[in-house]
């Protein structure tokens, strides 16, 4: 397929329009803190904002909507997974980000270093940078592969296509450029998803009709909710690995993964910070019910019309590749100049996760290895351009791991958060190990960080009845009771008042001048959660 030049035209203004942004957001910039927090003056809206369009990447408008239509064992169930984010935000406004707040620290590995040492702080800076770019070569190479079929560049050329362009208004333009074009690109992606829904819902012959043909293709896939499987034989999509797995994995990514950290660092203050995970929770479900209704929609379309299913290309295996269904879709029925907005809108939600990602781990690389390992002393100066060279360099990095994730899953979606559900777990037990503990040291955390690792690679390849949600859980406990248990023996704590590092009952208003009540917040996202559990009770009685 080729895109119109009026399509190219509306695709190019927008991606010099990002750099112009990132130019103009550049000015000012003397310290390493003001490339990789924005000098701390952004708003809790925009951070709210930029996270969700982190999180609604292509992964996420292509993967979603794909699993709702297509997958076996998919549909609407995957809606189980956002009852645990309302939770999980409230789990972060107490524990963990006020206490950052308070060290005033740029990577959130440098906690660890404070907690437990040097080398604690190493492994699990290593560990994120790691797998952070791997998994970020799994959105590189979705958008790259719609870039290759909708308008016949090769895929080389459009990985390389996407990775420069996203270096360079990110290394140009710090953590403002960030946050500021995923706010940006956040609305042209979900005006996209509500312009293809319309215009899929009209084919269909309406909203109802739409739900109806949807049903009529499988019954159960209307189905948001599933008490019947345990996620131990075999259903990886019931409700308590979601439940429970998801609760476990959105703590560890809103809280210990570096990429959202350090935006939630970049507020003004701990209320902003708590404010912006409160709005994140708030907002999020919207934002995902969209996107899987989408899913719904070219469900129901396909059902109607299956000879599209022959539109789409197909993989090495001979099935046809269904995370390219909603572009294929946008280009057969959406007229020139819109399908360039709707690519823009593909653009923005690869390139919100990608930027994000890379100056993240070029925070890391800067603070966890070279100022934190090498002990060299550098200047302000040579600290801000060491930064933007090593954004420059893990952007690189990630557009080459493009090239190495297509076999991981079937599903986009399912990919990205299988990588992370390794990790998920261990790494968020190593800081509850820090904050909830005061007897485990460095030695017992690594430890137990290695067994829930290993462990989790060991269901992967010899236990695949086990959901991989339930890794996130899994993980958590051998590595938090593992980590305790070896403290005790093995090792000492180190020599430092480690009362100011743990968490107490009313610490975080006493040490972090919170000027809100968060307890009325806090009961706001309970009910919220059980807010969102009625609806998807209610959807699936549809």
């Amino acid at each position: 397929m080729q895109l119109h030049y009026v399509d190219w035209i509306i695709i190019i203004l927008y991606l010099l329009g990002m750099i112009g942004l990132s130019v103009y957001l550049a000015r000012g910039q003397k310290t390493e803190s003001d490339y990789y927090l924005g000098g701390n003056d952004t708003g809790s809206w925009p951070i709210a904002i930029s996270t969700m369009a982190t999180q609604c990447s292509t992964n996420s408008i292509l993967g979603a909507p794909a699993f709702v239509a297509f997958s076996i064992g998919g549909g609407l169930i995957w809606l189980q997974y956002e009852i645990a984010v309302p939770l999980a935000m409230i789990i972060l406004m107490i524990f963990l980000l006020p206490l950052y707040r308070k060290l005033n620290i740029i990577s959130v590995y440098s906690y660890l270093e404070k907690r437990f040492g040097k080398g604690t702080r190493t492994a699990l800076s290593i560990l994120f940078q790691f797998l952070r770019s791997f998994s970020t070569g799994v959105t590189v190479y979705g958008i790259s592969k719609v870039i290759e079929y909708c308008t016949g560049i090769p895929f080389l050329y459009a990985v390389i296509l996407l990775g420069v362009i996203t270096v360079i208004y990110d290394s140009l333009g710090g953590m403002k450029a960030v946050i500021w074009s995923d706010v940006i690109q956040m609305v042209v992606l979900y005006g996209a998803i509500i312009v293809t829904i319309v215009i899929a819902v009209n084919l269909c012959g309406g909203f109802f009709e739409t739900i109806n043909l949807f049903k009529s293709a499988d019954p159960s896939r209307m189905a948001a909710i599933d008490f019947s499987h345990t996620g131990f034989d075999g259903k990886s999509y019931a409700f308590w690995p979601m439940l429970f797995g998801g609760l476990f994995l959105y703590i560890s990514y809103y809280g210990c993964d570096q990429t959202q950290v350090q935006r939630e660092l970049s507020t003004r203050n701990v209320d902003d910070t708590n404010h912006s995970l409160f709005l994140n929770g708030m907002l999020r479900f919207p934002l995902v019910i969209t996107y899987c209704f989408l899913g719904v929609c070219i469900g129901a379309y396909v059902f109607k019309n299956p000879e599209f299913r022959t539109l789409l290309p197909v993989n090495g295996n001979g099935d046809y590749n269904y995370n390219l269904a909603v572009p294929v879709f946008v280009i057969k029925y959406f007229p020139v100049g819109v399908i360039g907005l709707f690519m823009v809108g593909l653009f923005s939600a690869a390139m919100s996760s990608l930027d994000s990602t890379i100056n993240s781990l070029s925070a890391t690389t800067m603070e966890d290895i070279i100022k934190g390992q090498c002990g060299k002393k550098i200047s302000m100066k040579q600290e801000l351009i060491y930064s933007k060279l090593l954004t420059v360099f893990w952007g690189t990095i990630c557009t080459i791991f493009a090239f190495y994730v297509e076999n991981v899953s079937d599903s986009i979606i399912v990919s990205i958060n299988k990588i992370g559900s390794l990790a998920n777990g261990p790494i968020l037990a190593i800081f509850m190990l820090g904050i909830l503990t005061k007897k485990s040291n460095g030695f017992g955390a690594v430890i137990g960080l290695v067994a829930g690792f290993f462990f989790n690679l060991f269901l992967w390849k010899y236990a695949p009845q086990v959901s991989w949600l339930w890794w996130n859980v899994i993980g958590f406990f051998i590595t938090f009771i593992l980590g305790y248990v070896i403290s005790m023996f093995v090792g000492t704590v180190k020599d430092f008042d480690v009362a100011s590092l743990t968490w107490q009952k009313g610490h975080s208003v006493k040490t972090f001048g919170l000027k809100k009540n968060w307890n009325i917040y806090y009961g706001v996202l309970g009910g919220y959660a059980a807010i969102i559990l009625v609806v998807l009770i209610l959807i699936g009685m549809r």
